[in-house]
């Protein structure tokens, strides 16, 4: 049993000893010390503080829910409460709302045990490091001050901006939902009996798409581990052949991620969400793009195929977003079948990515299958090394990048090497002794034995 603290949130699972899992007391203590923050942070302010909260389907979601939202209300914060929503949705109506802030109460792909507060900032967008810190230094402190009786919060429901951010992404300029109806796709969708399995057959009814559902139930009861993964994958790929679909869409509990299988019922691959994505947008709109260190090289191939600039962040959506409002990109996101698209937001959206694919898929006289084998094709490996406490990690990395020196190579986020022909990223865990490796090439067997010459080669250095 686990809880992790970060500056991205709190995560961990439900139940036992208060400070090593996500207990009533850990959620009320994290809620305070963002609430807190808030108030710090806003003192000249006139009118109350106001902070959106939705959460997804889990069995733990009402309980958690109610504690966070509770104390909001008793620090004396309004709360614009969305009910069962999506991340990107809470994202989308922060500003909206012209909230402070907001939480959404979800462990993205973890399974069904787990949970999570996810703090966003004014603009919908996850909190930087810096604040992230304050609001850890708050709860380690637990020194908070509540509203007396005259002052507390007030909550108000609002259930519609799953079809206002539905809407949102239909308004978008390069989503055509009438071209798409033309089409008559049909679509298998396994929404892992979260969120997505409400808010993805809307979006696809409305854009005149037969949806077969699988798992679409908001019960919270995940009926495999809701990491979209190929080996999670088996009962929607045998869907999509069966029903004859065209493609078949998975996303994770809170709908930050997706993933499409061809269809032919293989993996059209997490990874390749983004280049297809990519690749209508950039013939349409001229800009950069940026993904992170342990994302595909495919993205980079077709950022150049259209003569435009790509380049690569530290782990991490906080970081992904930095980086491409500094290079003014108009698209960006994560290996993990991560879309941000900045035009409607600065946050990873499944409901954008399906928009612009099934757009782009519409304008192409080709199946799914077809499309993915007209990609840059490589492979990736991951795999991770355990270290004794008492090794020296940070010395370790910094041997491995002294002895490539000679070689492409960054040192912001661990240390990735760029070779002619393919890469390795190793980065260190921040919560245990772990080096985790990546790499990529254009065969799985030149993946694998990438990864296995640098674990050895780490080990050696460890000496272990």
């Amino acid at each position: 049993m686990t809880l992790i603290k970060s500056i991205s949130g709190i995560r961990g699972t439900i139940g036992g000893e208060v400070g090593t899992n996500l207990t009533p007391v850990d959620a009320v203590k994290f809620a305070s010390a963002y609430g807190t923050f808030l108030k710090q942070n806003n003192k000249s302010k006139l009118s109350k503080l106001k902070v959106v909260i939705g959460r997804d389907a889990r069995i733990s979601g009402p309980m958690i829910h109610n504690l966070v939202v509770n104390t909001l209300l008793g620090l004396g914060i309004d709360v614009i409460d969305l009910g069962l929503s999506t991340t990107p949705t809470v994202e989308v109506a922060v500003p909206m709302e012209q909230a402070d802030g907001g939480i959404i109460l979800t462990a993205s792909h973890n399974p069904k045990q787990w949970n999570a507060l996810k703090l966003l900032n004014e603009k919908g967008e996850f909190l930087s490091g810096k604040d992230g810190e304050v609001i850890l230094a708050l709860a380690e402190a637990e020194s908070f001050e509540f509203a007396d009786v005259d002052s507390l919060g007030e909550i108000t429901q609002n259930d519609a901006y799953m079809d206002i951010h539905i809407d949102e992404v239909l308004n978008l300029p390069l989503v055509d939902a009438d071209l798409v109806k033309t089409k008559q796709f049909k679509v298998v969708v396994d929404g892992v009996n979260s969120s997505g399995g409400i808010i993805i057959p809307k979006l696809l009814e409305q854009m005149g798409v037969e949806c077969i559902k699988l798992y679409c139930e908001p019960n919270g009861h995940f009926p495999h581990n809701p990491e979209p993964l190929k080996e999670h994958l088996a009962d929607i790929c045998e869907l999509v052949v069966k029903e004859n679909a065209d493609f078949g869409i998975v996303v994770d509990p809170d709908v930050d991620r997706l993933a499409f299988i061809s269809n032919d019922g293989e993996m059209f691959g997490e990874e390749y969400t983004l280049v297809a994505v990519a690749d209508y947008v950039l013939s349409k709109t001229p800009g950069n793009t940026v993904s992170n260190m342990s994302s595909s090289r495919a993205l980079r191939d077709i950022t150049i195929k259209h003569n435009e600039t790509y380049q690569a962040s530290a782990v991490g959506e906080v970081n992904v977003v930095e980086l491409m409002k500094k290079n003014k990109a108009v698209l960006g996101g994560e290996g993990n079948g991560g879309i941000i698209y900045p035009e409607i937001h600065y946050g990873r959206d499944a409901l954008v990515g399906v928009a612009l694919f099934l757009t782009y898929l519409a304008q192409q006289d080709k199946t799914v299958a077809q499309l993915r084998a007209s990609y840059p094709q490589y492979y990736m490996s991951k795999n991770k090394i355990e270290l004794t406490p008492q090794i020296d990690v940070d010395a370790v990395m910094k041997t491995i990048a002294e002895k490539y020196t000679h070689e492409n190579i960054s040192t912001i986020d661990g240390v990735k090497i760029d070779f002619e022909n393919e890469w390795v990223h190793l980065r260190k865990s921040n919560t245990e002794p772990i080096i985790r490796i990546y790499t990529e090439a254009p065969t799985q067997p030149d993946a694998d034995n990438l990864a296995i010459r640098f674990v050895d080669e780490l080990k050696t250095i460890a000496g272990i």
